[in-house]
């Protein structure tokens, strides 16, 4: 059954209806697909475009099939068709005969492809959220649990100064909840009704669009019949936005690698999320966040395909977006995956303050807070971080940390060292109190953050809830 065959005639070519087909992808597509026809025949029957006979019966064929496709699972295994919009009506047709010939009046795949596209964007892009949020809590968790550790914060992979775990785990807190409200403001573009556009120029039947958008549950008509079948940036946009929760989701799998490396030892994944070498027994990897790592590789790919489909599109339609619903499946697929996994490992990952903490005694990580001291005193910054620097330098040529050295030594670099300046130098603790400022890492900032965050993540559940 071909939906556009009146004017051809011949055989074509295998090759190409295998090359064509889209079945085998946007079958996923079913259950919208049937929820869209229902709610286009009610239209056509409130506008006496149908007889009320007609629209009986043709929605009884469709919520039959629903019925159907709904009770068994595999229910297109053995199916063929050139997408699914022809695989419904064929349906349809032995379902409720001739008068399935009808249930095409004034639409077009091109708007009924569309509307498809939407519904299902906005339930992913709400699962995304839903996921998203599933990691948030487990950082909030963990950040909750891990208050007291405190490690090396890193520039460059360089011992830098030290901050609290917890800190850390909430600035990754914050990238993702700046991808949760991007999630949510594409829902909000994604949410107008195609249907009633046609194929491009808008139906010729006497359809309420605005009545059928409600009808669909969106939240508006799409203003422009051309746009409304060809645009697809908000496909492009919930692929971009799921890259780029993985690019985020790959930093904190590359910071884990790292920091569970004997080398660091300051947290070990558990079991569930590591596997281990064919060949030597004592291996440990944590393999679950190498492959965020590689995904969020694949998905930087599919947004760099999509941009490229758009680019060149006349408008309206064109059959090249057959091809985003390829990308867009496999990017929410992949990402909503990988956020409850990477939920999962951070909610079950232990952590080694020990090893943290001594961490912190390398790297000269409370330079900054001696230079601090001196500007207190009076010392112009760039001479007390010259003076610092010196002192560092002459530190590392006798292997020494800032706790070895003798006042004698110091004062042949800093003339003013004394008691306070060794306490500034030897308290981790002390340039931690420091940092009181918005956003700071002092462990009063930090208390203050975790609060607010969960507050935010309540408030943001409830939305979810009732959106």
């Amino acid at each position: 059954m071909k939906l556009w065959g009146g004017r051809f005639s011949g055989r074509r070519d295998p090759l190409f209806e295998r090359f064509s087909e889209s079945f085998s992808l946007d079958q996923r597509l079913i259950l919208y697909d049937l929820r869209v026809n229902q709610a286009y025949v009610k239209e056509l029957g409130r506008a006496k475009v149908l007889s009320a006979r007609d629209a009986r019966a043709l929605l009884r064929g469709l919520v039959a099939v629903e019925r159907d496709v709904t009770r068994h699972p595999d229910w297109a295994r053995g199916q063929s068709s050139e997408d699914v919009h022809t695989w419904v009506e064929a349906r349809l047709e032995r379902q409720v005969g001739t008068v399935a010939a009808r249930l095409r009046t004034g639409r077009s795949r091109n708007d009924l492809v569309a509307a498809d596209t939407r519904l299902f964007l906005k339930d992913a892009l709400r699962e995304l959220e839903r996921a998203t949020l599933e990691l948030l809590e487990s950082l909030l968790a963990q950040a909750r649990k891990s208050l007291n550790a405190v490690m090396p914060g890193f520039t460059h992979l360089q011992p830098a100064q030290p901050i609290l775990f917890s800190h850390y785990l909430l600035a990754y807190f914050e990238m993702f909840s700046r991808d949760f409200t991007r999630l949510e403001d594409c829902r909000r573009r994604a949410d107008e009704s195609p249907m009633g556009a046609g194929a491009l120029a808008g139906a010729a039947y006497p359809i309420d669009r605005e009545r059928l958008a409600r009808e669909l549950g969106f939240a508006r008509a799409a203003r422009n019949s051309l746009d409304a079948t060809s645009a697809r940036d908000m496909v492009l946009e919930a692929i971009w936005i799921s890259a780029l929760t993985l690019v985020h989701l790959s930093r904190l799998a590359e910071d884990f690698i790292i920091y569970s490396s004997p080398s660091f030892g300051f947290v070990r994944v558990a079991d569930a999320y590591s596997t281990g070498s064919s060949l030597m027994p004592q291996k440990r990897n944590p393999d679950a966040l190498e492959l965020i790592r590689g995904k969020a590789a694949t998905l930087i790919g599919k947004v760099a395909g999509m941009l490229a489909l758009l680019k060149g599109l006349p408008l309206a339609y064109n059959r090249d977006l057959q091809e985003d619903k390829f990308a867009l499946f496999d990017s929410v697929d992949t990402a909503c995956d990988a956020l409850r996994l990477m939920a999962r490992l951070v909610r079950t990952l232990r952590l080694n303050p020990a090893r943290m903490a001594r961490a912190t005694a390398l790297g000269f990580l409370t330079a900054t807070d001696v230079a601090d001291e001196l500007v207190r005193r009076g010392v112009p910054f760039a001479q007390a971080h010259q003076q610092v620097g010196r002192l560092v330098n002459f530190c590392e040529a006798r292997n020494l940390t800032f706790g070895e050295l003798n006042a004698s030594q110091a004062r042949r670099i800093i003339p003013s060292w004394d008691a306070k300046l060794i306490a500034v130098a030897k308290s981790i603790s002390g340039s931690l109190e420091q940092r009181q400022v918005v956003g700071g890492t002092a462990p009063s900032s930090v208390r203050r953050e975790l609060a607010r965050a969960a507050r935010l993540l309540a408030r943001r559940s409830r939305q979810l809830a009732h959106d």
